[in-house]
Parts: C-alpha cells; structure tokens; sequence
C-alpha cells in the first residue's frame, strides 16, 4: 500500500468518528445526561 492511501482512509476513518461523536452529543435522548452531569460539580455531599 502506498503511504497516500494509508492516509487517506485514515482521513476518512477520523472523519466518520468526528461525524459519529457529534450526532451522539446533539441527539435529543442525551439532553437529561448531560444537564445531570453538568449540575454534578455544583452539587453538595
């Protein structure tokens, strides 16, 4: 394989994962999570 190639889908794979990582984060589901975890440091024990 040539060097260009490996870069290539290595570009592509990165892409996917970035793609993946920001419809996870915006999907509506997550939204009562991460309000929890965002109000978790404020929180006393």
């Amino acid at each position: 394989m040539d060097i260009n190639i490996v870069r290539s889908i290595f570009t592509v794979v990165c892409l996917c994962v970035f793609v993946g990582i920001v419809v996870w984060a915006f999907k509506r589901g997550n939204k009562s999570q991460f309000e929890e975890a965002g109000r978790l440091p404020l929180s006393e024990d």
